[in-house]
């Protein structure tokens, strides 16, 4: 336990202490013990089990309407990967917190079952566009619209479309990510080159964000403007291994794609 805090230690929480936590009346180790087991990928069926049924709970809940322990308990089940906690995660998409509708489509995304396409296809209709720039969307388009891409929901192509003018440049991008995966090859990489673009904006989260998305679609075009872009030497380590990891697959062993060596050499740059 840590002493200042009153949070245990990572080190010295047990799988089984953070069973019985997840079950405790202190909603603060609860919290903890949801996060906890999401962080360290503890995938018993015991812990699937109570993680789905922190889905549902009513007690952790903000003055102002939020309830981090379903936050906690949605984050984790996506990282667990047990299919068993699509329906759950599906229900809270209609909760009321932005976060657990945020965590729960990251989540589905990261389970990739497609059962969920519909619910999010309904998410994504009639978004309000009488936005600022600078304001908060009214609800995780950005994560809707990456889940649809990621599970190749060409469905909502139409829907998605309206999106990448969307006032909001993160749902914006989001959009973009979505259409680059969703769309035929000759057509996908207008999509990819709208991100290398949005690299030059002047918002560093922004770029963090853009950066992300191009990590996650392994846009090949992007390597060199990644390794130019003014964000963290890490960030943009991470974003290009999520371009050698596609890479990898197009290689006739023992050699490499021109593309990878390509990326292999920006990152010893970055080193």
């Amino acid at each position: 336990m840590n002493e200042e805090s009153g949070i245990p230690d990572d080190n010295q929480l047990t799988i089984e202490q953070a069973l019985i936590n997840l079950q405790s009346e202190d909603l603060g180790l609860r919290v903890y013990a949801a996060w906890w087991l999401g962080r360290f990928r503890v995938n018993l069926p015991e812990a699937i089990d109570l993680l789905i049924l922190a889905l549902a709970d009513e007690a952790d809940r903000t003055e102002a309407g939020g309830y981090p322990l379903r936050r906690n308990a949605a984050r984790a089940l996506g990282k667990l990967g047990d299919r068993r906690a699509v329906p759950a995660l599906i229900k809270s998409l209609e909760c009321s917190d932005f976060y657990v509708r945020e965590a729960a489509a990251q989540s589905l995304e990261m389970l990739g079952d497609d059962s969920c396409i519909p619910y999010i296809f309904e998410l994504i209709k009639n978004p309000n566009f009488q936005v600022s720039s600078d304001a908060e969307p009214e609800h995780p388009y950005d994560a809707f619209l990456e889940a649809l891409g990621t599970l190749r929901a060409v469905e909502a192509i139409p829907d998605i479309l309206p999106f990448l003018e969307h006032p909001i440049p993160k749902v914006q991008y989001a959009a973009a990510r979505a259409m680059y995966q969703l769309s035929e090859p000759e057509v996908a990489n207008q999509y990819g080159d709208r991100l290398i673009i949005a690299l030059s904006n002047d918002d560093l989260q922004l770029r963090r964000t853009v950066l992300s998305d191009l990590g996650a679609i392994g846009y090949l075009s992007a390597a060199e403007a990644i390794g130019d872009t003014l964000a963290e030497n890490s960030l943009k380590l991470i974003c290009l291994k999520g371009l050698l990891e596609k890479q990898i697959p197009l290689a006739i062993p023992p050699a490499l794609t021109e593309g990878a060596v390509r990326v292999m050499a920006l990152m010893d740059d970055l080193l």
